[in-house]
Formats: structure tokens, C-alpha cells, sequence
């Protein structure tokens, strides 16, 4: 997601930095990649491209269509078939992400919101016809409500928002998830980065945001969280980021397997996990189209 174009945003890392850090991903057993058409304007597909020369059995990619990417984005009338989930929209942006991410196919094609626009027999089919193709693998969803889901047919993967600050989905989703057999991939674990630093440290995407409707607000509950997550991280010499990924971690049936540094000999007791999740109260639903 934060791959090259700054036009994107303002906190996107450049290429030459972001090639490493994929290398040094895998490097550390890290085999999945997950981005999006709409990722820096399709720049971050570009960027995974370089990557695919380790041998591309070895590689998931996994990428998501529904918003428009376009080379001059407010300043062209060529919107037509170029977001949503119509079937010219899905034929569309897969063509494209398969041009740009340099492969003959996905492994992993996530609807990336829930289109109230469009027919759901017209989507399903559209996706069903690229897995008959070759051109996709398997389909998944991303960010939509548990109604909104479970209507659509049988998907193999739901990426919702999951961290200490924000667990709303745990009231249907990942049980609806669990019960059904549905892979579950979280995001924003780290809560884009406020689990990984004390209230108040200045960043380029904090101070990028500041005053705008992209700003973040936090609840006394949720700054109790991070002000415990902090306190955690220095009684047993980690980082917040560890702690965060250690609960996360808790909340899985498949551990998530990350580098031996991030975790090794890092558990969190009930004691430890009760007192995280202490100060958190029900918050709107957020993050869904």
C-alpha cells in the first residue's frame, strides 16, 4: 500500500527503499504479499512487480479491485467500466493489475468494498469466470459487513480491520468466519501505526493528516490501550509493536509466523492480555463502502 507515489499520499516510501524492505521480507520466510489496484494509483503493483523474479510458484500475490486507477485522476471523463464490480469493471482491472504486477495470474482476488450498485449475480459470476480462466486462483473479500459477506457465496478469505483499538468484528464476522471454514486476514493490526509508538509522536502520515478528515480521533479508551501497550513494551524490554502483534497472534488458530526477532520468547499472560483489552468499549463500524 505504501509503495512510490507520494501524489498518492504524502507517506509513501519511494522504491528504492521499498524493494529491500520486500527482500528483506522474504528473506524472513514472508511469502504473501498483499496489495490493491488502487495503491498509489497502481504504482505499488508496479513497485511487487520487481519481486517476481524469485520464482513466481514461491510468491501469493494477492491484490484487490473496485476503485478507480487512472494516470490523471480528477482530470479525465474515462471513468466508464473503471470501478465497481460490473462485469467490464472486474474484466478491467484485473487486465490491468496482471500487466502491471508482470504475472499471468493472482493468486489471491479480493472484492475490495461491498457494490450495492451492481447485480451479485452479475459480480460472482464475473469472478467465477476469472477462476475458470486462469487468470485468478481463488476470491476473497475485504471490508464489508457480515450481511453484506455472507449473501455473496462462498469466498476462501475475509480481510477486515482487527487491532487492540478496534475489535467491532468480532462480534459476527470472524464468528461467522470461524464457523463457515473462512480464512481471515486482518489489517491494520498496528491500528496504522499508533500501536507502534507513544500518544503524540509526530510521523509524516500523522502530520500529513493533521486537520483533515483522514485525521485520527481517539477515544479515552482507546489512548488507556496504547498508553498499556506502552507500559507492557517497556516492562518487558520490546517494542509496542511486539506487544500489539503478540495479542493479535493470541487471536488466531494459525499462528501468524512472523521473523523468530519480532516474537521469539514473547507470550502475553491472561493477566497481560485482560489488562490490554480492559479499557476497550464498543465504537460505529468504520472502514466498510
Amino acid at each position: 500500500m505504501s509503495f512510490r507515489s507520494h501524489e498518492w499520499v504524502p507517506w509513501v516510501i519511494d522504491e528504492d527503499v521499498a524493494i529491500p524492505l520486500l527482500k528483506g521480507a522474504w528473506d524472513r520466510s514472508v511469502a504473501t504479499i498483499d496489495t490493491a489496484n488502487i495503491y498509489s494509483n497502481g504504482e505499488s503493483e508496479n513497485v511487487i512487480a520487481k519481486l517476481i523474479n524469485i520464482p513466481r510458484e514461491n510468491l501469493i500475490i494477492a491484490t484487490k479491485c473496485y476503485g478507480l486507477v487512472h494516470c490523471e485522476l480528477g482530470d479525465t471523463r474515462d471513468y466508464v467500466n473503471k470501478s465497481g464490480f460490473s462485469r467490464g469493471s472486474i474484466s478491467n482491472a484485473i487486465g490491468a493489475s496482471l500487466k502491471r504486477l508482470e504475472t499471468p495470474y493472482i493468486d489471491l482476488l479480493q472484492i475490495h468494498h461491498f457494490d450495492p450498485n451492481t447485480p451479485l449475480e452479475e459480480t460472482m459470476k464475473a469472478l467465477h469466470d476469472l477462476v475458470q480462466s486462469g487468470k485468478v486462483r481463488y476470491i476473497g473479500a475485504s471490508s464489508m459487513r457480515c450481511w453484506q459477506f455472507a449473501q455473496q457465496g462462498r469466498f476462501v478469505s475475509m480481510r477486515d480491520e482487527h487491532s487492540l483499538v478496534y475489535r467491532e468484528d468480532e462480534q459476527e464476522m470472524l464468528a461467522y468466519c470461524k464457523y463457515h471454514g473462512i480464512g481471515v486476514i486482518p489489517w491494520a493490526l498496528l491500528a496504522t501505526g499508533h500501536l507502534a509508538r507513544p500518544l503524540g509522536t509526530s510521523t509524516t502520515r500523522v502530520e500529513s493528516t493533521k486537520d483533515s478528515p483522514r485525521a485520527p480521533t481517539f477515544r479515552e479508551s482507546d489512548k488507556a490501550i496504547i498508553n498499556r501497550v506502552e507500559e507492557l513494551a517497556k516492562k518487558k524490554g520490546v517494542k509496542m509493536s511486539q506487544i500489539a502483534l503478540a495479542w493479535a497472534n493470541l487471536k488466531v488458530t494459525s499462528p501468524i509466523r512472523l521473523d523468530d526477532a519480532i516474537l521469539k520468547g514473547l507470550e502475553l499472560s491472561d493477566e497481560e492480555v485482560k489488562y490490554l483489552e480492559a479499557p476497550y468499549e464498543p465504537q460505529p463500524i468504520r472502514g466498510h463502502a
